[in-house]
């Protein structure tokens, strides 16, 4: 080989013994972080591309190899924020729920999970009532996904699998909008004591909910020529 011969990529990877592709991830996990750290005192409407390269270490011209625009950065960052809730699910669906103890045990799994990842709650919950139109939409089809996966998971549940689809989907409703409240409280607590508060108040809230689980009596919805319909 010519000793003016540029180096290649695989020669350079072969010496700090990562690949092209490994580099490439690292790059486009130090741009999601470095909008996630600059997004914790402001909405993403008012985030610029450029103070997002500056903080991530990279020329802006860089930041188009990984993401197309600032809106595609803002769905990763909406996916990665609700794959928390997902996991969480997915925990219970598991078995990582006391059995003795469901309701407690969900607030700490949630509790645990919003501490781990309060950049993202904070982020999901600034945007899914303000900012870019994209986003919000992005948020709302989320939670409607998580619904409606928290609803097949509840129709298995004795008692609640001769509901209708319709009142599973609001049970699953409340059970949703409750988490994400409970979340953003919970990104607000500044020490031991608040969260412990936030914590005795959320166990109370899915408590009622149950409560009204008890005293429902579904129905299944009929259409006008007297069929019964899912």
């Amino acid at each position: 080989m010519n000793s003016r011969t540029p180096k290649s990529h695989s020669s350079r990877s072969a010496r700090d013994g990562t690949s092209r592709e490994e580099r490439k991830e690292a790059t486009r996990r130090a741009i999601v972080a470095a909008a996630l750290r600059l997004l914790e005192s402001r909405s993403f409407s008012g985030l610029s591309l450029r103070e997002v390269t500056r903080e991530a270490g990279i020329v802006p011209a860089a930041f188009y190899r990984h993401f197309e625009s600032m809106e595609a950065l803002g769905l990763v960052l909406i996916d990665e924020s609700f794959r928390a809730l997902r996991d969480m699910l997915r925990g219970a669906r598991a078995g990582k729920l006391d059995p003795n103890r469901v309701i407690e045990s969900s607030v700490d799994i949630l509790i645990a999970g919003v501490n781990e990842r309060r950049e993202h709650w904070r982020f999901i919950g600034r945007e899914r009532n303000s900012g870019v139109t994209v986003l919000r939409y992005a948020i709302r089809t989320e939670i409607r996904l998580i619904t409606s996966e928290l609803a097949i998971d509840l129709a298995r549940f004795p008692g609640l699998n001769t509901w209708s689809s319709e009142d599973l989907n609001i049970l699953a409703t409340l059970f949703v909008n409750a988490m994400i409240s409970i979340a953003e409280i919970i990104d607000d607590a500044n020490d031991s004591a608040a969260l412990e508060e936030v914590r005795r108040t959320a166990v109370k809230q899915l408590r009622l909910i149950v409560v009204g689980i008890t005293g429902w009596r579904s129905t299944i919805p009929h259409n006008s020529d007297g069929l019964t319909r899912e």
